[in-house]
């Protein structure tokens, strides 16, 4: 274990002396209050540390303890329903040991709570083999998660000894002899370095969607599972809330949802909310399935980059326990903003707009760690790490280099639009500047589970909204009656589309989340209408005339019908709208 002394204190930043025999990213205690630290450059025997806590009243001379280990997370039962900080320290018991809301300097309380009784059920017997990975038994964590025991990484050899009981996660539930004869206790818990990506067999391709609930996304801009989105917006666009909607009702079995550089008062909402939101697919609260990382903006900035890595780790941990993961991160802005600060401060030169010249391998080195993979082990289970990460440009500007390096590595983006959200429609998704580079392997699923003609549908609707984009430059230099009549009704049938199924009430029981079988039912009645609109002006029907049907009232409360009445609704408003359609043509055949 090596010592050395500061040298100088710059902010979050500490030169600390006599450092020869530490390496790169090992953990650090500094001065006599043990504040926890990370080196980031070695030049000689002087080490540049970022320090996680406050420094102020740090002075020259001081004591700095290089712990001889990387900055590493504690895997296992207990995870799920836990409040971290940036670097897995668990909120809760700090409030206890403290008595104070407030971060206490220097305070080192275990991330798993070590008083806590889990009850293990072993897989594997005295004289199994075991390799990497292979699941050794199981501890029931929730309701909802059973937490898989695993091999950590890189261990083989022959259970000696395994035993059914209730342990502490530090209890030895097992021995491993390795194939060198030496034993190795296995107990509930693994570390794992964060800036490490947890090994797996191999990746495979994204094919099934991440549904969402949230139509725009699901129908025009979907996601894979194990695939990687950016939601880029300027501030009061909606960002926060459309990751609150996506942890709520993402097809995932666990959420890791990181508040990185985040405003307080949005992180107290999701302390808030989470506990008492019921799970869609099991009926127990969604903390039973969620891990949150609070890393608000009044805490340190240097521990808004281990954040992400905390959060990415433990979500790499699940996923190779073969669940569907699903990773929040609000913002990555902030994030890049901490690397600013602490390049600067290391004196390094400045790329474009002063964020570090390293920014873009930074941040594909996070985004690369989710997919779809085969987990270790000799069971070949597979799990997906979905990562949806949120972008702050300053004053929306999606130009600026932290959303451009974000945008040549990730496959969706979700164009937020402030005017958008300005008319309050939300999700304020901007549709002509949105893509997803997943639509077309997705589309055979689309097809093949939800509907045959899903992938044609969704092709209707986005040309209907082009085209309404372009009609309505005409409007505005010489108003709607300039129109033709086919033009005119395809402004309508946008309009339906636009505010019937593409606006979504994040508040509202029925409509926060729609199932794919809703919306494709949904789909259906606005080009319905279309078509139908379309035979009867053929036919020599009024424009205003189908404009004004009653029918189109209930196209759009379609959306607040609930799911079990789908089908019966749609059969109800089918006939509706076939019958006034009708009614449309006789009118005008009687004239």
């Amino acid at each position: 274990m090596s010592t050395g002394t500061i040298k100088k204190v710059a902010g979050p930043l500490v030169v600390a002396q006599g450092m020869r025999d530490t390496n790169m990213f090992d953990v650090v205690r500094v001065s006599e209050q043990r504040l926890i630290g990370e080196i980031i450059e070695i030049r000689g025997d002087e080490a540049s540390i970022q320090v996680y806590e406050e420094t102020s009243g740090l002075k020259p001379g001081a004591p700095v303890e290089s712990t001889g280990a990387p900055m590493s997370v504690e895997l296992g039962p207990g995870l799920i329903g836990s409040i971290y900080d940036g670097i897995q320290r668990p909120l809760d018991d700090i409030m206890k040991v403290t008595g104070s809301n407030l971060l206490k300097r220097g305070i080192e309380v275990p991330p798993l709570k070590r008083d806590r009784i889990w009850h293990f059920v072993p897989e594997k017997k005295a004289g199994d083999p075991v390799a990497p990975g292979d699941i050794i038994g199981r501890v029931q964590e929730t309701h909802i998660v059973t937490q898989k025991i695993m091999v950590p990484p890189g261990v083989l050899g022959t259970i000696e000894s395994i035993s059914e009981g209730d342990y502490h996660v530090t209890d030895q539930v097992a021995v491993l002899r390795r194939k060198d004869g030496s034993v190795m206790p296995l107990t509930l818990i693994q570390k794992w370095p964060v800036r490490r990506g947890r090994p797996y067999q191999k990746k495979l391709e994204p094919n099934r969607p991440l549904v969402t609930g949230q139509r725009v996304i699901d129908t025009l801009f979907p996601i894979a599972k194990g695939g990687v989105a950016a939601i880029p917006g300027p501030f009061g666009s909606g960002k926060t809330v459309v990751q609150h909607q996506l942890a709520k009702w993402a097809d995932a079995d666990i959420i890791v949802y990181i508040g990185c550089g985040e405003r307080g008062n949005e992180m107290t909402d999701v302390l808030n909310e989470f506990p008492k939101l019921k799970d869609p697919k099991t009926g127990y609260s969604l903390m039973e399935r969620t891990v949150l990382i609070a890393n608000t903006s009044d805490m340190p900035v240097a521990a808004r980059e281990a954040s992400i890595y905390t959060g990415i780790t433990i979500a790499e941990y699940f996923r190779d326990m073969g669940y569907s993961v699903a990773l929040m991160a609000d913002s990555t802005s902030r994030w890049a903003e901490a690397l600013r600060e602490m390049s600067g401060r290391l004196e390094e030169m400045p790329g474009e707009e002063g964020y570090p010249a390293y920014l873009a391998s930074r941040l594909a080195q996070f985004y690369e760690r989710a997919g779809r993979v085969v987990a270790l082990g000799s069971d070949s289970r597979e799990g997906t790490l979905s990562v949806i990460g949120a972008v702050s440009p300053a004053g929306g500007d999606i130009s600026e280099p932290v959303t451009q390096a974000t945008l040549r590595i990730v496959k969706v983006f979700w164009g937020l639009d402030a005017s958008l959200a300005y008319k309050r429609h939300f999700p304020a998704i901007n549709w002509l500047i949105s893509y997803s580079l997943y639509q077309e392997p997705l589309s055979d699923w689309f097809n093949r589970n939800v509907g045959e003609n899903w992938e044609k549908m969704r092709g209707d609707i986005m040309r209907l909204l082009h085209d309404e984009s372009e009609l309505n430059e005409m409007v505005q230099l010489v108003g709607m009656d300039a129109l033709s009549a086919p033009d005119r009704l395809k402004m309508e049938a946008a309009r339906s589309i636009r505010e019937d199924y593409l606006q979504q009430d994040a508040f509202a029981d029925i409509d926060a989340h729609a199932s794919l079988h809703k919306q494709y039912k949904m789909m259906q009645l606005i080009l319905s209408y279309y078509t139908l609109s379309q035979q009867a002006l053929e036919k020599g029907a009024s424009i205003e005339k189908l404009s004004a049907l009653p029918v189109r009232e209930q196209i759009g409360r379609f959306k607040d019908t609930a799911e079990p009445q789908v089908d019966e609704v749609f059969q109800k408003v089918t006939r509706e709208l076939e019958s006034e359609a009708g009614d449309a043509i006789q009118a005008k055949e009687d004239t």
